[in-house]
């Protein structure tokens, strides 16, 4: 296995690459002095992708949740479960699904190479029945109604189901009760096969490991990977949204909001990372604390320290997010509207530009320092196609207009949601 080094010229942090001849692509962050390892291999399979093509298949349709039905599955198999051989070694192993990735992950201080050989194990090996599967059914039947009672969460996709009107970016991760029911082994199989191929997926170990001891694992533990063949089905996206605003009732001591700006991109688009850092720029100069308008909502009552926005975005899909508590969503709704209309007519202030931009900067190099962040980031390079932490010199050299470009011509005031859940009233 050939490792290429890449040493980030403003920290002199060094990141190892290669492909493993299996087909899977590894990434190694050596972190000198650190007594802890992070470990976590992702393949490119969330909840968004229901519809795909692959060479034996022209077209195939699958239940909403069966990304995340799969990752709960595949900790076990006929002898035990993962869990219970991570208990042996002393690590802590989790694992989630997204709209976009599955992940499976574990941090230890010792015994890295056996629970590094588990994780790559227990992943290429699935063993599903309809006894288990089952099994499964009913507990991730109860995971979903408890989700359903969960006002946040319910406030949330309130909000991407006005948003998006056929993207199933707007149907939760774990499915509907009605949708997992017609989950089978055969059809995990299927999506088994389709998505956790080798050359699908990436591993990225950071922390107090060597390239060469992650190599040796994979080589004791990782089987050649067929070719992989994937149409990725994309869906047209009307750019308008399907209401403007919702509201419901749940026992809740402060109104609950959820407020959305749609953008409208090509089917299967992913961002460059000057957009995702000028559109992340633009959010902490309208909201950031340091922002006059943070201020003037937090002294009118209007937000709490509950308050916050991010860039919500993925292939094919984004918009600019705010949630939190406020006592009047629709006063701090207009209060929004009405800060960014201002910063169109009279453009933005350089000062707070370099000063949120320096910030942002140095939030990016803080993050180093922690090797679940490291990893994570890596993983979404990868992905993405960037280069590891080639956001840190895109936030360096950002220019202004990059930020105004995203105000003037991305963001449209016009195609916005109002999601609210509110007491009795």
């Amino acid at each position: 296995m050939k490792w290429h080094k890449t040493e980030l010229s403003r920290t002199g942090d060094t990141v190892f690459y290669g492909e493993h001849p299996t087909g899977l692509p590894i990434y190694v962050l050596p972190k000198s002095g650190y007594s802890s390892t992070y470990a976590v291999l992702t393949t490119r399979y969330g909840s968004v992708d229901t519809t795909f093509s692959t060479a034996e298949r022209k077209r195939i349709t699958v239940p909403a949740g069966i990304a995340h039905y799969l990752e709960h599955k595949l900790f076990e198999n006929e002898d035990c479960d993962a869990f219970e051989r991570y208990a042996e070694t002393g690590a802590s192993a989790n694992a989630y699904t997204g709209f976009q990735q599955t992940a499976y992950l574990f941090s230890c201080t010792d015994r890295v190479e056996e629970s590094l050989r588990i994780l790559l194990d227990f992943v290429q090996n699935p063993y599903f029945t309809p006894e288990n599967v089952q099994k499964e059914r009913g507990i991730i039947g109860q995971e979903i109604r408890m989700c359903e009672d969960d006002p946040e969460r319910l406030c949330m996709f309130q909000l991407l189901q006005m948003l998006y009107q056929n993207h199933p970016v707007r149907v939760d991760i774990a499915g509907t009760v009605d949708s997992i029911a017609e989950i089978t082994p055969e059809l995990l199989y299927d999506c088994y096969r389709t998505f956790y191929n080798l050359h699908n997926m990436v591993l990225v170990v950071s922390g107090n490991i060597t390239a060469e001891e992650v190599e040796r694992v994979a080589d004791q533990v990782l089987k050649p990977a067929p070719p992989f063949t994937l149409d990725r089905q994309s869906v047209e996206e009307p750019e308008t949204v399907s209401a403007s605003r919702r509201e419901t009732i749940m026992p809740v001591s402060m109104p609950l909001f959820h407020l959305g700006f749609k953008e409208t991109v090509p089917p299967g688009y992913l961002h460059t990372a000057e957009e995702l850092v000028a559109a992340e720029l633009f959010l902490e100069l309208l909201i950031g604390r340091a922002s006059p308008l943070y201020s003037r909502l937090m002294q009118e009552g209007l937000i709490n320290e509950t308050f916050g926005g991010g860039y919500f975005e993925g292939a094919g899909y984004s918009a600019l997010l705010f949630s939190g508590e406020s006592r009047d969503p629709d006063a701090l709704e207009a209060a929004l509207v009405q800060e960014m209309e201002r910063m169109r007519r009279e453009g933005i202030d350089l000062q707070r530009f370099t000063e949120e931009k320096n910030a942002m900067y140095g939030r990016f190099i803080t993050g180093l320092n922690d090797i679940e962040n490291c990893a994570d980031w890596v993983t979404d390079d990868h992905f993405y196609g960037r280069k590891p932490f080639s956001l840190i010199d895109t936030v360096a050299t950002l220019e202004v207009q990059s930020v105004y470009t995203f105000l003037q011509e991305r963001l449209n005031i016009h195609r916005r949601a109002l999601s609210i859940v509110k007491g009795e009233p």
